[in-house]
């Protein structure tokens, strides 16, 4: 059973999210009202997906997803926002976050989320990622030689195309591959540039100028 930590600083979001979750058959390990007891409810009861609000008091959201990251025990981290494109959600991204839900998400679609982002696959549509994405990434100043020098030419040209939104099957038809193939791609992929899912391969493609702002190579 899938362990869920609620962070939001609204005592009624996170009754109705709990409600939602107990109907899907996934285990509420605890609530937390903000960001910094987010961090110490982590680090105790180690849930393995944490719905997380980007702005709260005290410590937001985006700041206890960083301090999350750097905890022995790092679930994946959902942000939960009312805008679409916030510049918040990107650098949570960048963070280490595993993608973002909006608060008027359906039920259905919040726990297909939750078990989906177990499995290390896309949490948004690769398209909606990609337009974040676009909009806020910025070059790093590391070349991107030096960030991608492990990868093999193929798995290189995985990424991009992972950068412009295509998902495993539109990368098999791409290059003319099963689509078990591109899956072993991404699995090397991530494993080499110690990603954790798909979300920042496709912030590292844009931020390594893989990919450029239009999805253009």
């Amino acid at each position: 059973m899938i362990r869920v930590l609620i962070v939001d600083d609204q005592a009624l979001v996170r009754t109705g999210l709990r409600l939602i979750l107990k109907t899907g058959d996934v285990e509420v390990a605890g609530e937390a009202s903000d960001g910094a007891q987010a961090v110490e409810l982590v680090a105790e009861l180690q849930p393995d997906v944490v719905l997380m609000d980007i702005r709260m008091p005290e410590l937001d959201g985006l700041e206890a997803t960083r301090r999350i990251m750097a905890l022995d025990h790092v679930p994946r981290v959902i942000i939960l926002t009312t805008f679409d494109l916030d510049r918040y959600v990107y650098e949570a991204l960048q963070a280490g976050a595993s993608g973002f839900l909006l608060k008027d998400v359906s039920p259905e679609q919040l726990l297909a989320s939750v078990r989906l982002v177990m499995t290390g696959d896309a949490l948004l549509a690769p398209s909606i990622t990609r337009r974040l994405v676009e909009r806020f990434a910025w070059p790093t100043a590391a070349p991107a030689p030096g960030r991608l020098r492990e990868l093999t030419p193929r798995e290189v040209e995985v990424l991009r195309l992972m950068g412009r939104g295509l998902s495993n099957a539109e990368i098999a038809a791409e290059f003319r591959l099963s689509e078990a193939t591109v899956k072993t791609h991404v699995t090397r992929i991530f494993t080499k540039l110690h990603l954790r899912d798909r979300a920042q391969a496709v912030v590292l493609a844009y931020e390594s100028e893989l990919v450029r702002p239009g999805g253009q190579p």
